[in-house]
């Protein structure tokens, strides 16, 4: 049975993602744990997931203390006084969508091992009720917010001066944050989409450029100096310059990564040449797709810096998992020294395509076989994750996607990306 995925399990409400199935993660999750720490976006079926899985804690004796709506790093903080964390979410998935995700004390999701362990547990049915008078208690912890903002008001430096910021929550959990910390850090905050919406009726939680336009032309009309945007749980973190322009993940990563100072990082193969040309002299080790396996090779290789061009950015010295909050917290301070158009501007530059092509989870194995077939006659093959190619002119990459029924395609070029893209996707496309 395969229930995880490269960010948790994930699915469609009451069709992949069910009330029975969080209620057996909550049973299997238990076995030889005391405590547990939940949490969960507003989509509007959170609370039905989250109560199901609660009681699968408890049913194996687990006392579950509930926070209510926050971002899931807010969550995966908490869990630092725990033995388990759990947070309900689909993250940047469309609203229809809901998923659950498991976290270790010291912020990383739960790895391979432990994912494989939970899979083996509810396929065997092999769990561990207690006697009626052993059931885990519950509790109401309020503080958990406040605890996350005081962690990160102490790893930064305030900002030198009072920074225009449009804050674009997409209706998610980093409306309960996000615009606070950055208030208490000097910052003159205007919101947009900062009511917390089960519906995401506002824009398409994922932050990217094409639902992100409101927030680039508040950026410009207004003068501010920094736009962030936000997903459903605010893990994730995108930016938009001074100038209203969409900051590109693989940009995010070189920006952060520069300044924090590091001779170690982790990153996916589906990052840009942008990242190693703009880190001369910097280890950069990639991983598979997903954040859990950023984090897994950032502790095996001793990296303080690790994220993913989707918006995911890992910094160990808050916790092992994607904290959007702190992501917006540290580009304030980064902009201290200068323009975020600036930084911009002042890396290399190559043509990107990215795009998904449906295709049912059943026919993956088959058609990635035949794609790789293929894509061994365009150059030297790396399977890390999917299909990496590397080409005399950029490279290619083919996988199937961790959250949805697709297969992804990346395609990176000094020149020509259309041609190289095209090539690929018709591949693809034969072979399903």
């Amino acid at each position: 049975m395969k229930l995880f995925g490269s960010s948790g399990i994930r699915g469609l409400t009451n069709v992949d993602v069910t009330p029975e199935l969080a209620l057996n993660v909550g049973k299997a999750a238990g076995k030889k744990r005391t405590c547990a720490v939940i949490a969960r976006d507003p989509r509007v079926a959170g609370p039905m997931i989250e109560q199901a899985i609660a009681s699968g804690l408890m049913c194996s004796g687990v006392d579950v203390t509930w926070l209510g709506i926050v971002p899931t790093p807010t969550l995966a903080y908490a869990a630092r006084d725990f033995d388990i964390g759990v947070m309900v979410t689909a993250s940047h998935n469309p609203a229809q969508d809901i998923g659950i995700k498991l976290w270790n004390p010291d912020g990383m999701a739960f790895d391979s091992k432990q994912q494989e362990e939970i899979e083996q547990t509810i396929s065997s049915s092999d769990y561990a009720p207690v006697e009626w008078n052993d059931i885990g208690t519950t509790h109401i912890y309020e503080n958990s917010v406040e605890d996350h903002i005081t962690a990160i008001l102490d790893n930064i430096d305030l900002p030198k001066r009072d920074y225009k910021v449009v804050v674009d929550c997409g209706s998610g959990a980093g409306s309960v944050i996000t615009p606070w910390l950055l208030r208490r850090m000097g910052c003159r905050v205007l919101t947009l989409n900062a009511q917390p919406d089960g519906h995401f009726t506002a824009r398409n939680p994922e932050p990217k450029e094409k639902n992100v336009g409101l927030l680039m032309k508040t950026v410009k009309d207004t003068g501010a100096d920094l736009g962030i945007a936000h997903d459903g749980d605010a893990d994730r973190m995108m930016a938009v310059d001074d100038k209203g322009r969409f900051v590109g993940g693989d940009q995010m990563l070189a920006i952060f990564a520069a300044y924090e100072d590091t001779d170690k990082i982790v990153v996916p193969v589906d990052t840009s040449m942008v990242v190693d040309d703009a880190l001369p002299g910097t280890k950069i080790t990639r991983s598979r797709v997903g954040d859990v396996y950023v984090a897994e090779c950032m502790k095996k290789t001793g990296a303080s810096f690790g994220g993913e061009p989707s918006g995911s950015w890992i910094f160990p010295k808050i916790s092992f998992c994607p904290d959007g909050i702190y992501a917006a917290a540290r580009l304030i301070e980064i902009i201290n020294s200068r323009k975020l158009c600036e930084l911009v501007d002042g890396l290399p530059k190559y043509q990107t395509k990215r795009a998904g092509i449906a295709c049912e989870r059943i026919k993956m194995a088959d058609v990635m076989e035949k794609t790789a077939a293929q894509l061994s006659l365009l150059g030297d093959v790396s399977m890390i994750d999917g299909i990496r190619v590397e080409t005399g002119n950029g490279w290619v990459l083919v996988r199937p996607s961790g959250t949805e029924p697709k297969i992804r395609i990346t395609a990176e070029t000094r020149s020509g990306v259309d041609e190289q893209f095209s090539i690929v996707e018709r591949i693809v496309e034969d072979a399903i």
